[in-house]
């Protein structure tokens, strides 16, 4: 089963703004749900974190931990960060993407990825919680940046 999730959500700050902390893979557990650590595991061939770059992420999902890697196969900041996973339970698809709105940013989280058969039962669970947690995400997100001085 095809699980394809988006969340929007308006942040009154500029797009450079939002994208460069949510683009930075060090604050991943600040404001992603269920995401314990984050790890620049390989870097771009240009150095650093860009196209081709693989950050390892573990996480709680549904009560199970999971480790995953996400290689960047598009990055253009301030607007979009795309990423595959390349290794974990199943084949997943993450897109970031940060458009200028009249009151700021439109930021939005896509998830799409393939249940298969060891996750086919629970598609429909994962699918809402999906939704549920990029929604969280991106509010989470939004009162980080409102910090006075997120890290």
């Amino acid at each position: 089963m095809t699980i394809d999730e988006t969340a929007e959500r308006v942040i009154a700050l500029p797009p450079e703004r939002v994208a460069a902390y949510a683009m930075d893979w060090r604050h991943d557990p600040e404001w992603t749900q269920g995401i314990r650590t984050a790890e620049l595991t390989r870097e771009a061939a240009a150095g650093g974190f860009g196209v081709g770059a693989e950050v390892t992420r573990t996480a709680h999902f549904l009560g199970r931990r999971i480790d995953y890697v996400l290689r960047v196969a598009a990055y253009e900041p301030p607007g979009l960060l795309d990423m595959v996973s390349v290794a974990g339970p199943m084949p997943m698809h993450v897109t970031y993407t940060f458009d200028t709105h009249p009151r700021g940013t439109l930021a939005r989280i896509r998830v799409r990825g393939d249940a298969g058969s060891l996750y086919r039962l629970a598609a429909p669970v994962m699918a809402r919680k999906v939704r549920s947690s990029i929604g969280k995400d991106l509010r989470d997100l939004e009162h980080r940046l409102a910090e006075p001085t997120p890290r």
